[in-house]
C-alpha cells in the first residue's frame, strides 16, 4: 500500500491560495486535505464550499475532506459536488454512523471516520469492515498547531491490528503535530497517510518538506 502525503490547506497561505494549491499539484504530496470546521463541534470556524470550489478548480489533487461539523449529513451531497473525493466524518456526532458511511459511499466518495483523542479505536469493531479509511486525531480537533498526542502510537498500533483482523486494505490516516520528527514512528505504528499542515506550508521549501515526509515514512514502512 502507498504512503500518501496529505497537506492540510487550512495551513496555506490563503491570500495566495491557487499559487500554493500550484505548488502541491507540483509536488509529492498524494492528496489535499481539507479541514472543514462549524464552530460547533469544534471551536472554530474554516471554509466551506466557496473555498472547496476554488481548490477543487485549480488542483490535479484528490480532496480529502475533513468534516469537523455536527449532523454531516446534511451536507454529504453538497462536498461531493464541491469536488471531494474522500469524505471523513466523526464517530463523535455521528448516532447512525452506518447510515452515514452507507450514504458516503452511495455518492461515490471514500468513506472515513475520525476518532478525536479519547474516542477508543475498539468502538470501530462493529464497523471498521465497511470503511475505506480511518484518521487518528493526533491533537484535539479545531485548530493547527498544536502539540502532538503521544497516546496516538498506541491507537494507530491497536487500529492496525482491528485492520488486518477485519480490512486488511484500509487507509491509516493520522492528523495533528506530524512533522518530520515523528513520521517515521507513526508509519511503523501503523499509518500510511499522513495529513500535514503546518510542517509543509511553514517550511521554507514546503514541496521538499513534503518529500522529505514521504521518504520517510516509506523507508520507516519497508
Amino acid at each position: 500500500m502507498d504512503t500518501i502525503i496529505a497537506p492540510s490547506i487550512l495551513a496555506a497561505d490563503f491570500g495566495n491560495l491557487q499559487r500554493d494549491i500550484e505548488m502541491l499539484n507540483a509536488s509529492e504530496a498524494g492528496w489535499i486535505h481539507v479541514d472543514v470546521m462549524d464552530g460547533m463541534f469544534v471551536p472554530n470556524i474554516s471554509f466551506g464550499f466557496p473555498v472547496m470550489n476554488t481548490v477543487k478548480k485549480h488542483t490535479k489533487k484528490p480532496l480529502d475532506v475533513h468534516l469537523m461539523i455536527v449532523d454531516p449529513d446534511r451536507y454529504l451531497k453538497s462536498f461531493r459536488d464541491a469536488g471531494a473525493d474522500g469524505i471523513i466524518v466523526h464517530y463523535e456526532v455521528c448516532p447512525n454512523l452506518h447510515r452515514t458511511v452507507q450514504y458516503i459511499k452511495e455518492l461515490g466518495c471514500r468513506a472515513a471516520v475520525a476518532l478525536n483523542p479519547h474516542t477508543p479505536v475498539a468502538l470501530l469493531e462493529d464497523i471498521i469492515g465497511d470503511l475505506d479509511q480511518v484518521l487518528i486525531m493526533s491533537v484535539n480537533p479545531g485548530f493547527g498547531g498544536q502539540k502532538f498526542i503521544a497516546n496516538t502510537y498506541k491507537k494507530l498500533h491497536d487500529l492496525k491490528e482491528l485492520s488486518a483482523k477485519k480490512n486488511v486494505d484500509l487507509l491509516i490516516e493520522v492528523d495533528g503535530g506530524v512533522d518530520e520528527s515523528n513520521v517515521a514512528q507513526l508509519a511503523e505504528a501503523g499509518a500510511n497517510v499522513f495529513v500535514a499542515g503546518n510542517a509543509v506550508f511553514s517550511a521554507p521549501d514546503p514541496s521538499g518538506m513534503i518529500l522529505k515526509l514521504k521518504k520517510l515514512s516509506v523507508s520507516a514502512r519497508s
